[in-house]
């Protein structure tokens, strides 16, 4: 066994005073919350370190918990009775050792009328410290358990101390696996993610191509026939104005056929950049086919329309374009169109149609001009 002493020569220190259980010069109790130094921290420490001193006294020598004992070790490793704490360093190192029944002697001659009251204090601080580490208990297993099952393996582990360097080993083997397989979940899903990024990219442009016209850049005619279809049913639900048109380019097989299908995708390019200025968020364009663009107006009447379509020909017809490969003109380029009320007919396609009839018209009229159906 082994004993300590302060600077004072007091075996093990004036511990009793910094736990409150030692009297003072004046024989009052000294202030239980003001140790020398004041440090709240080194109290909690010093008094574990007494706890687990009286404990190890009383395992090591075989002795009952007892109220007596409890006195005796107290006395002996508190500090409070350094006669008595040298007296059980000299007996632990005879032959005999520190037995019950030399104990039950020391606690006749050490028996004071104030020992019951220490005893009593005693008792309540080891109760609430035994309560405390019973509730950091708890909480440890908890956290313990919620580890999963591969760390609850090792709980039985952990209360032999010679398998602690095994159990330490493990534990990090553990982590290591945890970490690598939490590495590559992540590599994993930041490679999934970036091929979801890269999928919706192609989708999106997969059906931005399947719905833009290559040639001019404008919508085509299956984005049309949606965006159609969409604005005649909120049309139906809150009524407003709603009118389609049909424009096709005049002579467009006569400007293949002098001047080449190359020059001729430059003249569709010209008609849909002349087209897609009178477009916005009410007017819509798109190719249809061929030379044929189709348009979408809404709120303005089929008449309105046909103004705008007028104002945008007599642009073009303005224009001198010149074939830049051959410095060749074009000639005038002008189109002709048809416009109907959508809902003048009984259901789309009839408006389309009755649109497309009025473009018919036009031509037969000698080109270059806009009939309204």
């Amino acid at each position: 066994m082994t004993t300590h002493a302060t600077s004072s020569g007091e075996p093990v220190g004036r511990l009793l005073g910094w736990l409150g259980l030692r009297p003072g010069r004046s024989g009052i109790a000294a202030d239980p919350g003001a140790p020398p130094d004041g440090n709240p921290s080194r109290v909690r420490q010093v008094r574990a370190d007494l706890i687990e001193a009286i404990g190890r006294f009383l395992l090591d020598n075989d002795l009952d918990v007892s109220p007596a004992n409890l006195v005796i070790a107290h006395g002996a490793f508190s500090g409070s009775n350094p006669r008595l704490a040298r007296q059980v360093a000299a007996r632990a190192v005879t032959h005999g050792g520190v037995t019950q029944q030399w104990i039950d002697e020391i606690c006749g001659e050490e028996a004071d009328p104030k020992g019951q009251a220490d005893l009593d204090r005693l008792m309540a601080k080891l109760e609430t410290n035994l309560e405390a580490f019973q509730t950091r208990s708890k909480a440890a297993h908890q956290m313990t358990r919620d580890y999963g099952s591969e760390l609850e393996e090792h709980l039985t582990d952990l209360e032999q101390l010679q398998k602690t360097g095994q159990i330490v080993s493990n534990l990090a083997d553990l982590a290591k696996a945890m970490l690598e397989r939490t590495r590559k979940a992540e590599d994993e899903m930041r490679k999934s993610e970036d091929e979801a990024k890269s999928l919706r990219r192609n989708l999106a442009r997969a059906k931005r191509d399947a719905e833009v016209d290559y040639l001019t850049g404008l919508p085509n005619r299956r984005a049309f026939e949606a965006l159609f279809e969409r604005h005649y049913r909120e049309g139906k639900e809150t009524p407003f104005a709603l009118s389609v048109a049909f424009c096709d380019i005049d002579n467009f097989k006569a400007i293949n056929d002098i001047h080449g299908h190359d020059a001729g995708d430059r003249v569709l390019k010209v008609i849909a950049d002349t087209l897609a200025q009178i477009s916005n968020d009410n007017c819509h364009v798109a190719r249809h086919g061929g030379e044929e663009f189709v348009m979408l107006f809404r709120g303005l009447t089929p008449r309105e329309v046909a103004k705008k379509l007028d104002d945008a020909r007599e642009r073009l017809a303005d224009r001198r374009l010149i074939n830049r490969k051959t410095d060749q003109p074009f000639g005038v380029i002008t189109f002709s169109g048809g416009v109907a009320d959508v809902f003048g007919y009984p259901e789309p396609r009839a408006a389309l149609k009755a649109a497309d009839e009025a473009l018919f018209r036009a031509k037969q009229a000698g080109r270059n001009r806009i009939e309204i159906a």
